[in-house]
């Protein structure tokens, strides 16, 4: 598999439906990092670079929003969440204003910037404000199709973004995004591993694993994680018995805490959650640090197992 980061297709997606489409692109000094500079290179009057002052930018997108047009503001996972939560809830989200939050650099794999920047509670803490569809797409197939939907959908949206360079797993000329909608990727009998993001690969790649060891999972792409596609969690537990969710996020109130809700009230089942345990990064390379908390194949596989 080729590799790409979903940061890179959404800087492309931006330019290509910037063709297409009148919207606003706003970034907060980090259009480099984010690539939204693809799009201000291209579209110059279009972009508006707030400089490093997030709280303003969420502020001001929202009055351009006012006017019926849509605005798509990018930064670091960290400073767009974790510094303007308030504009996001206050200002964007309660009005239901078009605002797009596309943030990069989430997640444990911003690598050797550590702790302060890899930011792994941003689906928990934006799950719980009204009005805010989620997302984490799995690759840069699924990155670059979701804009699109982004963009048609009449309301506030988060899309999480990564920096490290992931597996591309969908064929962009088959791939279909579809907000809401969880996408069954492989179909086994003993278990089920809803996964989101990048942890969408080695899901696979455990799949194949256990394959060999007479262990048939389902793997299943959740890349909306709010609205959580209730049916198809249910459909897939009350076929396996056992659940495991993948995340490169904090196991406290992500995917794995939206589905243990869904599971809870509607098909008790057991299960097992693969993400960071309650705790912060470090500072070290992505990929040592995607094995140091078992954000891997052999994580996924263990917790399959830990449920037979």
């Amino acid at each position: 598999m080729s590799k790409i980061a979903t940061r890179m297709a959404y800087g492309q997606a931006l330019c290509d439906l910037g063709d297409k489409y009148d919207f606003i692109v706003m970034d907060a000094d980090l259009s480099g990092s984010t690539q939204t500079g693809m799009f201000a290179a291209k579209f110059p009057d279009r972009f508006f670079n707030c400089g490093i002052a997030e709280q303003n930018m969420l502020s001001v997108a929202a009055g351009i929003a006012t006017t019926g047009k849509p605005v798509f503001v990018s930064s670091f996972a960290m400073f767009a969440v974790g510094r303007a939560y308030e504009q996001i809830r206050n200002s964007v989200c309660h009005p239901g204003l078009n605002v797009k939050i596309c943030a990069s650099h989430a997640g444990v794999t911003v690598g050797e910037d550590g702790a302060t920047h890899q930011y792994c509670e941003d689906l928990a803490v934006l799950r719980t404000i009204p009005n805010l569809t989620v997302i984490s797409p799995a690759d840069a197939t699924e990155a670059y199709a979701a804009m699109e939907a982004v963009l048609k959908h009449d309301g506030p949206v988060y899309v999480r973004l990564g920096r490290f360079a992931v597996p591309v797993v969908f064929e962009k000329e088959n791939y279909k995004f579809e907000m809401g909608k969880a996408v069954p990727i492989y179909e086994g009998d003993d278990a089920v591993v809803f996964a989101t993001g990048i942890m969408l690969a080695a899901a696979m790649e455990a799949r194949d694993i256990l394959a060999k060891e007479g262990i048939n999972i389902s793997v299943v792409n959740v890349h909306t994680i709010k609205p959580i596609d209730k049916e198809t969690v249910i459909k897939y537990a009350q076929k396996t018995g056992r659940v495991v969710t993948a995340e490169e996020h904090t196991v406290v109130g992500g995917l794995g805490g939206a589905v243990a809700e869904v599971l809870a009230e509607n098909a008790p089942t057991r299960m097992k959650r693969v993400g960071l345990n309650d705790t912060f990064g470090k500072s070290a390379p992505a990929a040592q640090l995607l094995d140091h908390y078992g954000l891997n194949a052999a994580g996924i596989v263990d917790a399959v197992k830990s449920l037979m």
